[in-house]
C-alpha cells in the first residue's frame, strides 16, 4: 500500500522548521500536539467500551487478554501486561504481551520481524491461543503484517479480536471483531509514531486493562485492593487502603492485614463484615472476588 497516504506518515505543517526552532518553541508545539491525543481517544470511547466488555468476559471464563504488536506498539502492550500482576493481583499468564522478535526486542529493535505475519501465528500457538481469549492487535500505522497475521490466526482459533490503530480505515480494522481507530494525525517528527501514536496506544491500553479489572471486582471504590504487597512501598499502600476503605484505626488495619496474609481485599472484608480471614476469603470466593458483594453492600 502507499504508506505516504497514511495520516501518521504525512508531514506536520506546524513543524516544518522543527530543526530551527528554539527549544522552548519546540517543546510548546510538541505539548500542543500531545493535547490533541486525548480528544482523539475520546472519539473512540464507544469501541473501547465494547472491547472492555469482551476482555472482561474472556477473563471471567478463564481466558486471557493478549496484546500483540511490533516495535513501539508491541512494547506498549507488553508494558501494560507486565504491570497487571503487581497492580491487580492477576496471574502472569492472564494478561500477556507478545512482541514481534521476542522479548529481547523490547530492548534491542528487531525491525524486520514486523514484516513476517507467520511469526505472529507461531507466537500465538506458542501460548495456546483459543476461543476463551481476547487478542488485541496494536499498530499505529494500522497495517503491520505481524499484527495482521496475528489477528487472522487468532480469529481462526475462535478468539475475540480487537485492533488499535492511529489511522482511519486501517488495514488491521478489517481483521478485528472490534476495530478501534484513534486518528492522531501527523507527528511533529514525520512518521515517528512513538510520539502521538504511542501516547494514544498507551492511553487505550490503560483503559482496556484498568476498566476490565474494575469490572472484575479488583478495585474497591478507587483503591487497588488486589495489589501485591511485595515491597515496603506497597505494604504501606495496602495498610493505608485498609484504613481508607474501612475507617479502622491504623493498628486495627495492620492487624487485619497480617491476619489476611498481606491481602488488602481480604482485610477489608474482614473489617467491614466483622468476620475472620477464613470467612472473608470464603465470601470473596463466593462473590467472584467482588468486595462489595462479599460484604453485602449491593
Amino acid at each position: 500500500m502507499d504508506l505516504s497516504a497514511l495520516g501518521t506518515e504525512t508531514r506536520n505543517e506546524r513543524t516544518a522548521d522543527l530543526d530551527r526552532m528554539p527549544v522552548g518553541e519546540l517543546l510548546s508545539v510538541m505539548n500542543d500536539e500531545d493535547q490533541t491525543v486525548a480528544l482523539a481517544v475520546r472519539g473512540a470511547l464507544a469501541e473501547i467500551g465494547t472491547a472492555v466488555e469482551a476482555i472482561t468476559a474472556s477473563l471471567r471464563r478463564g481466558g486471557r487478554l493478549i496484546y500483540l504488536g511490533a516495535g513501539t506498539s508491541g512494547r506498549i502492550g507488553l508494558l501494560d501486561a507486565v504491570e497487571c500482576p503487581p497492580t491487580f493481583g492477576t496471574a502472569p499468564e492472564q494478561v500477556v504481551g507478545l512482541l514481534s522478535g521476542g522479548p529481547g526486542a523490547f530492548v534491542v529493535a528487531v525491525e524486520g520481524a514486523e514484516d513476517e505475519p507467520e511469526r505472529a501465528a507461531a507466537d500465538l500457538d506458542g501460548i495456546g491461543v483459543d476461543d476463551r481469549d481476547t487478542v488485541v492487535g496494536l499498530a499505529a500505522s494500522g497495517r503491520t503484517p505481524y499484527v495482521v497475521g496475528g489477528l487472522k490466526h487468532a480469529a481462526a482459533k475462535g478468539a475475540t479480536t480487537v485492533s488499535v490503530a492511529c489511522n482511519r480505515d486501517a488495514v488491521i480494522s478489517r481483521y478485528a471483531d472490534i476495530p478501534i481507530e484513534v486518528p492522531t494525525g501527523p507527528e511533529i517528527l514525520t512518521g515517528s509514531t512513538r510520539l502521538k501514536g504511542g501516547t494514544a496506544e498507551k492511553m487505550v491500553c490503560n483503559m482496556l486493562s484498568t476498566a476490565s479489572m474494575v469490572r472484575l471486582g479488583k478495585v474497591y471504590g478507587n483503591l487497588m485492593v488486589d495489589v501485591r504487597a511485595s515491597n515496603e512501598k506497597l505494604l504501606d499502600r495496602a495498610r493505608r487502603m485498609v484504613v481508607q476503605a474501612t475507617g479502622a484505626d491504623p493498628d486495627a488495619a495492620a492487624e487485619a492485614l497480617r491476619a489476611a496474609g498481606g491481602h488488602a481485599k481480604t482485610a477489608i472484608v474482614m473489617l467491614l463484615a466483622h468476620c475472620t480471614a477464613e470467612e472473608a476469603a470464603r465470601r470473596l470466593e463466593k462473590a467472584g472476588g467482588d468486595t462489595r458483594t462479599a460484604v453485602g453492600q449491593v
